[in-house]
């Protein structure tokens, strides 16, 4: 991989990293600065489903890291879509920010991946 597109999976790899930070160790306190939409009480009933979701991105992210260190541009592309398509799901049901944050930065490493 280039070293763009070697820097672009890695960013997306560190913002699942702290994903998963914010979903597993800090929701109630971080999560309602990226979900102003909901109330307090929202982040209490959801704590264990959030930390939940944080595995579920430190996979994303060790995915894309075992494609950075493996050297696989295929593996990265698989995560990537992976990590884009989450992004369009999350806009849907929970902030569109995730369009930007995931979806945008995920389909510019693929772009990069691929060129």
């Amino acid at each position: 991989m280039t070293l763009i597109a070697t820097a672009l999976t890695a960013l997306v790899a560190v913002i699942h990293v702290y994903i998963a930070y914010v979903e597993i160790f800090a929701w109630k306190t971080r999560g309602p600065k990226f979900f102003n939409d909901f109330d307090a009480d929202f982040f209490d009933a959801t704590q264990i489903m959030a930390t939940n979701q944080g595995v579920y991105n430190l996979f994303l992210a060790a995915g894309l890291f075992w494609a950075i260190i493996g050297e696989a541009p295929a593996l990265a592309i698989f995560f990537l879509v992976c990590v884009a398509i989450a992004g369009v799901v999350g806009a849907i049901t929970a902030s569109r920010k995730l369009l930007i944050v995931q979806t945008a930065v995920a389909v510019a490493a693929i772009l990069a991946v691929v060129m």
